[in-house]
């Protein structure tokens, strides 16, 4: 494992890119989830959440990942707010990515999901309005609505494209099957779901049949919600409104074993001189450069400190020692706990 100062280098001015599949964009290596800016991980701080985008901009980060239902589009708004008031060459090469079809409360609880073709092109409106834009870049359903083909679904989306309000077609937590089905309708330029060390479920069928339809892979949660990023204290008490007091990794027994995990990690990442999130992060960006540089990591920072570590992955170079150390501290299936409480992971097309 080596790095060129990575844990306290600035951010670069430009970031290597890759593309999405073999009908997507070209994007920034890094790409930026925008969802804790506006909700679920408790309080945020307007001012530092537009600063964190403006500050992945001039770096050269040029995918943005949203959802309409991220505090009610509050999250679309804080992108327009930050997009409007970046300097205009940034603004030009950001890319926005959007999920859609959450049904929720006023409370703000989850009730379900839409992707009737009238719920889609609604959805759309929405969310072109919130933006400020005339298109949305890349354009999902964030959970497959078990009562819709997902040939309907995604039927809507390209009939958008055709119209000019969405540039490609998005999937999210899709299982091989139900992709191979999708990917029969319209060219499906990614697959967001859920890769990190710590949840590998995705390679033993839905990564290989991505890879064998051109499809790419926007991967979230790369350090498990913070749980693997070497910030998460043993101790630490969670604020109101934090999702992850409810997330079964995070619970008892789940969290001490699960931080047993991290600390194993600590030691690799410390004889080299390299922070646990940059050795987690560059482990999903070697996956995808083994097999041609179709996986793109997408980092939750909601401050500035944390995208400048999360960049810094990038300068890290892991070699099959290193791999395979890793794999040995942290094997596949090592986690303790499911990756959702078990109504959400019902919801998941990718789990069944």
């Amino acid at each position: 494992m080596t790095s060129t100062s990575a844990s306290t280098r600035p951010a670069p001015s430009a970031l290597p890119t890759r593309r999405l599949g073999a009908t997507g964009p070209q994007v920034s290596a890094l790409g930026l989830g925008c969802m804790g800016m506006s909700a679920l991980y408790g309080e945020s701080d307007r001012a530092e959440s537009i600063a964190t985008i403006h500050a992945a901009l001039d770096a050269g980060v040029t995918l943005l990942d949203t959802g309409d239902f991220y505090g009610m589009g509050h999250n679309e708004l804080l992108i327009n707010e930050a997009l409007r008031t970046a300097p205009a060459a940034a603004r030009e090469q950001a890319l926005t990515s959007v999920k859609f079809g959450a049904l929720r409360t006023v409370e703000g609880g989850f009730t379900g999901y839409d992707g009737r073709p009238a719920a889609v092109k609604n959805f759309a409106a929405y969310s072109l309005q919130r933006l400020g834009t005339d298109h949305i870049d890349i354009y999902r359903i964030a959970r497959v609505d078990p009562d819709v083909p997902i040939e309907e679904t995604v039927g809507a989306i390209a009939e958008l494209v055709e119209a000019g309000h969405v540039r490609h077609i998005g999937l999210s937590e899709v299982g091989a099957d139900t992709l191979r089905r999708a990917a029969a309708v319209a060219p499906i330029a990614d697959l967001q779901i859920e890769y990190s060390l710590i949840s590998r479920g995705i390679e033993e069928k839905i990564l290989p049949t991505a890879r064998e339809l051109g499809v790419g892979i926007t991967a979230y949660g790369v350090l498990s919600r913070g749980l693997i990023s070497g910030h998460f204290t043993r101790d630490r008490e969670l604020a109101p409104g934090d999702f992850r007091g409810m997330s079964p990794r995070f619970q008892g027994d789940n969290l001490q074993r699960n931080l047993d995990l991290v600390d194993r990690l600590r030691a690799l990442a410390e004889s080299k001189g390299v922070t646990v999130a940059q050795t987690a992060i560059a482990w999903v960006l070697a996956q995808a450069e083994q097999q041609g540089a179709d996986i793109v990591p997408l980092v939750g920072a909601r401050r500035r400190d944390r995208l400048t570590e999360a960049l810094g992955a990038l300068d890290v170079t892991l070699d099959a020692t290193d791999l395979a150390a890793i794999e040995q501290a942290v094997p596949a299936g090592a986690a303790a706990g499911e990756r959702y409480p078990s109504a959400q992971m019902a919801h998941l097309d990718s789990e069944h």
